[in-house]
């Protein structure tokens, strides 16, 4: 499921050419605890949920979605959401943070602005799309 997501090069700042090992040991990284989501044994989709920065900024924490290609346009990414959110509440967070939300994907921008998030930050170019075209990459952020 990481695979095409990761080798399209359109959402995530990973390099498109990551090793399938690489890839895991990334989703899995130090510190991240991971969900998935399935209906009845097929995974659909999958998250992370990390503490965003250390010490002052401990109280917010980050995720990671990716959704499989059959489940996308049915409820998966929202329902991942809903479960972060609330699991990032019982762990004690404050906030949620999305560091580098491409904005050219729409989609996810908009699930994440009808839940709440705001765009508090626009970075000018900072993410180049496998075309070569630099887009800009968006900071987004919810209180919880």
């Amino acid at each position: 499921m990481l695979e095409p997501v990761f080798r399209s090069g359109e959402t995530y700042a990973i390099d498109r050419d990551i090793s399938g090992e690489d890839a895991l040991a990334y989703w899995f990284g130090p510190e991240r605890t991971v969900f998935v989501y399935e209906d009845g044994g097929r995974i659909l989709g999958t998250y992370y949920i990390v503490r965003n920065q250390k010490g002052g900024g401990s109280h917010v924490c980050n995720c990671g979605y990716v959704t499989a290609e059959a489940a996308r346009g049915k409820g998966t990414a929202r329902a991942m959401l809903a479960h972060s959110l609330e699991t990032a509440a019982r762990l004690g967070f404050r906030a949620m943070q999305y560091n580098c939300v491409v904005s050219t994907n729409t989609r996810a921008v908009g699930i994440w602005q009808r839940a709440g998030f705001e765009t508090v930050g626009r970075l000018p170019g900072a993410f180049r799309m496998p075309s070569g075209e630099e887009v800009d990459a968006l900071v987004m952020y919810r209180r919880l």
